[in-house]
């Protein structure tokens, strides 16, 4: 019988598995401690799964430690954050030490742009990744590393693609020391850096990372993980191509939210429709009205003129005021359906944090180099400044976001 076509060159699950013990066996016995960079998203919740399933089934021996790093953004999509709990407990159950790594309360997403002022991020003013993220796991793993008194491997869920596991032409697997393509990406650090990286899903196919959340991890076998519900929040190998980079919920950086807008067609997630106005929010709150500009003439400390005259700037504190009072009615419109159906409530916004927000704008904050005394971004001036134009693009914003004033 005649094969078909490209017979044999989909890579399978249990195939994929494999390579990913191959490269821990590899690697991982040259470091006593490890830790795995944990998001809650889909290919970093399927490396930590099957990392514990090849250690819980002897496939690969237990390192002296495992540190799992949980980067609780605070803006995590709900489904992801909720199911990311229930993880944490299963892993503490087992002994696994879990840390969740929390940004410092300043710079949280909503009490840096609200409490300090700062405009929502933006792709080309993105604030939030580092801020919220990248920073904060740098802290824990330092601090990880000074109490071990040694480097750990950190482990990522870094992936390459779907065709670059049979690809000979992607070196995708070479580190300093000539490491063989399919064992994984490993590069070694210098001996005074916090770590050296090892991605061992970076072979794998986004089907494959989709059939291991939703039929392999879950069953008791595979270690019983409750990582059906990441799969379901992202859409599954249906939506592969819109929804594989699910972010934060109403990300202020994508033009359209449809990792929420997907989440909110299932029924269990529904209630969380007050959330779509996240996004408008950020939108109206970056128009000219809600922030202040220099005035012009700014120069620098040896008097040379600053190049940027006129820049838009912080938030005024009329739109931070408003803009908190926004976040606190819809989460407040999420909760009560929350109590009525009885689904978890959320907290976006805690307790902590809206008490820190005022404390900083009673304080009068403001960022570097501003004071509050800069004119509005919409009022204009004789030397320059907002145009008609500008007061036009600014209603017409409005209009298309359908908050145009009666």
């Amino acid at each position: 019988m005649q094969k078909r076509l490209f017979e044999g060159a989909k890579q399978t699950l249990l195939e994929a598995i494999d390579l990913t013990a191959e490269s821990l066996l590899v690697y991982g016995p040259s470091h006593r401690h490890w830790a795995i960079a944990w998001s809650g998203g889909k290919d970093s919740s399927a490396l930590l799964t099957v990392v514990m399933f090849l250690i819980e089934s002897g496939r690969i021996p237990s390192p002296e430690t495992l540190t799992v790093l949980y980067a609780d953004t605070r803006m995590e999509l709900l489904p992801l954050s909720f199911a990311a709990m229930r993880m944490i407990a299963q892993l503490r159950s087992r002994g696994v030490d879990v840390r969740v790594v929390l940004p410092e309360m300043d710079e949280r997403f909503f009490v840096y742009m609200l409490g300090r002022g700062v405009p929502p991020p933006s792709n080309t003013f993105r604030w939030c990744t580092p801020q919220i993220k990248v920073e904060p796991m740098q802290a824990e793993l330092s601090r990880l590393v000074g109490a071990i008194g040694g480097k750990v491997l950190m482990l990522t869920g870094v992936r390459v693609g779907e065709s670059a596991s049979r690809d000979s032409r992607i070196s995708m697997a070479c580190g300093v020391n000539g490491a063989e393509c399919g064992q994984g990406w490993y590069q070694e650090t210098l001996p005074e850096s916090l770590c050296d990286t090892l991605a061992p899903l970076l072979h794998w196919r986004v089907c494959n990372v989709w059939e291991w959340l939703r039929i392999f991890a879950p069953s008791k076998r595979y270690g019983g993980w409750d990582t059906g519900t990441i799969a379901d929040a992202y859409g599954g190998e249906e939506a592969e191509e819109k929804n594989a980079r699910t972010g934060c919920v109403g990300c202020a950086l994508c033009e359209r939210d449809m990792a929420l807008d997907l989440v909110l067609t299932l029924p269990e997630w529904e209630y969380l429709q007050p959330l779509k106005g996240l996004k408008p929010l950020y939108r109206e709150l970056k128009l000219p009205r809600n922030r202040l500009r220099k005035p012009g003439g700014e120069t620098r400390a040896d008097g040379t003129l600053v190049k940027n005259q006129y820049r838009m700037g912080p938030l005024t504190m009329d739109a931070r005021r408003m803009g908190l009072a926004r976040i606190l009615e819809m989460q407040a419109a999420v909760n009560a359906e929350a109590t009525r159906t009885g689904r978890p409530p959320i907290d976006i916004l805690d307790s902590a944090e809206v008490a820190r927000i005022k404390e900083l704008i009673d304080a009068n904050t403001w960022p570097r180099r501003w004071d509050g005394t800069e004119p509005r971004a919409d009022e204009p001036t004789d030397e320059g400044g907002p145009t008609l134009f500008d007061e036009l693009e600014e209603e017409q914003e409005l209009v298309n976001l359908g908050l145009e004033e009666s």
